[in-house]
């Protein structure tokens, strides 16, 4: 996947300015495509430049003059082409698990330490993700949003985000307990 699809899908939702398309990442996006501000804007001009999104200016009184995109009926036949295509499977490239392959031969604690840490950026994730979760579904229970609602990728996507950082909390939390466990162990012999 390309950069390209990414902004394509996120402008899916309706029109952005590039400080709402960073945004849109921000809260959604980010949990399978990261980006900074700037590779977004320079994306922006990619894709209007290939067709694929259009913009428009829009004055503002007080405030500059601001640019809104959309996706073109090329820009959708692009995703359309994309979407057709085989889906790569994804691999983690994570410095933490490459620390924890090394446990055995490095300090305990400071490997706990981190671990902790992800823990808690992992749970702040899922707070965030529970939160973009109610407002998408709105006063519908999961199962009726999940069957009528609007806006479905979206929501699928944020619950793929969640169970992600839920895996990874669970995970640092029991791998914590493992090495804590090992450590007592260790000093009662």
């Amino acid at each position: 996947m390309a950069l390209r699809h990414a902004v394509l899908a996120a402008l899916l939702e309706g029109e952005l300015s590039g400080y709402q398309l960073t945004k849109a990442f921000d809260i959604g996006v980010a949990n399978f495509w990261h980006a900074q501000p700037q590779q977004l804007y320079a994306e922006l001009a990619r894709l209007e430049k290939d067709g694929l999104i259009a913009g428009r200016s829009v004055v503002q009184e007080t405030r500059p003059t601001k640019r809104l995109f959309h996706v073109t009926e090329t820009g959708l036949a692009e995703l359309e082409e994309f979407t057709a295509a085989f889906a790569k499977p994804t691999f983690i490239r994570d410095d933490l698990l490459v620390k924890v392959q090394a446990a055995d031969h490095v300090d305990t604690e400071t490997l706990i330490a981190q671990l902790a840490e992800r823990a808690t950026f992992a749970e702040a994730k899922i707070q965030l993700f529970g939160k973009l979760l109610r407002k998408l579904r709105g006063d519908l229970t999961e199962e009726e949003f999940l069957r009528h609602g609007h806006r479905i990728g979206p929501y699928l996507t944020c619950l793929r985000g969640l169970a992600l950082e839920q895996g990874n909390r669970d995970w640092c939390e029991r791998t914590i307990t493992i090495l804590r466990e090992r450590q007592h162990s260790r000093a009662r012999h």
